[in-house]
């Protein structure tokens, strides 16, 4: 009930129960109902399309007011996928940070602003690891630590190669051999290229290989494997 008063009005009814002088003359079935009423509200909280709502109607908000217009600020819905291994991890982020060099908003990855390439990058040349970035731990072995199963070498080259191939001005192929990232995860080049620029149409609720879609499926109660011919295809 609080934190909804701290965001939105809230209702009538929750307002007069945070008061403790109104709230002594509630019934018991209006506090009855405000109570119902703040369950659904605590499930809002770690609910992400209820948050990404939330945010949206604020900057459109602001945007609207800004720019004297009406709409929505946002194109279309966000997608919210599960990573299921490190494959779709690496494609995904792969994709993310190269997001301003597709929209020809940067030349590089590293001068790309609002990315965690680049915050990595900056980190590294002072000797540092990010201490809001989840870190690298290197290749996957037992006794694994908390962390992204790749080396930061290895991701920034992954990166760097995958730059060149959709940057709008390199059109031709760089002559060299594929990164250890790629080898080690068994992705044809090809493939690593329609995952990189198209990742979230390959996928639905979940991105991976299909061994790890079918269990996905089975701990959902799905029918159906969602995105079994993008897996087969393009993650072996």
């Amino acid at each position: 009930v609080y934190i909804d008063r701290l965001l939105y009005k809230g209702t009538l009814l929750s307002q007069r129960y945070i008061s403790p002088n109104l709230r002594k003359d509630l019934h018991e079935t209006q506090i009855k109902t405000v109570e119902l009423t703040a369950e659904v509200w605590r499930k809002r909280l770690f609910d992400i399309s209820w948050f990404m709502r939330a945010l949206n109607e604020y900057i459109a908000r602001a945007a609207n007011k800004e720019d004297d217009s009406t709409g929505h600020f946002w194109e279309g819905r966000f997608k919210s996928q599960a990573l299921l291994d490190e494959s779709a991890l690496a494609a995904c982020m792969a994709y993310v940070d190269l997001n301003p060099v597709r929209a020809k908003m940067a030349k590089t990855p590293e001068t790309s602003d609002h990315t965690s390439i680049k915050y990595r990058i900056n980190a590294a040349k002072v000797g540092k690891t990010p201490k809001r970035l989840m870190p690298f731990v290197g290749n996957p072995r037992q006794k694994m630590p908390h962390g992204l199963p790749f080396t930061l070498p290895d991701y920034l080259q992954l990166v760097d190669i995958t730059s060149r191939y959709i940057h709008p001005n390199k059109r031709g192929k760089v002559e060299h051999n594929l990164p250890t990232i790629l080898e080690r995860l068994n992705i044809e080049h090809e493939h690593w290229l329609t995952l990189t620029t198209q990742f979230e149409t390959c996928f639905k609720q979940a991105a991976g290989k299909v061994i790890h879609l079918e269990q996905y499926a089975h701990n959902q109660h799905q029918q159906r494997v969602q995105g079994r011919q993008s897996a087969m295809r393009l993650l072996g």
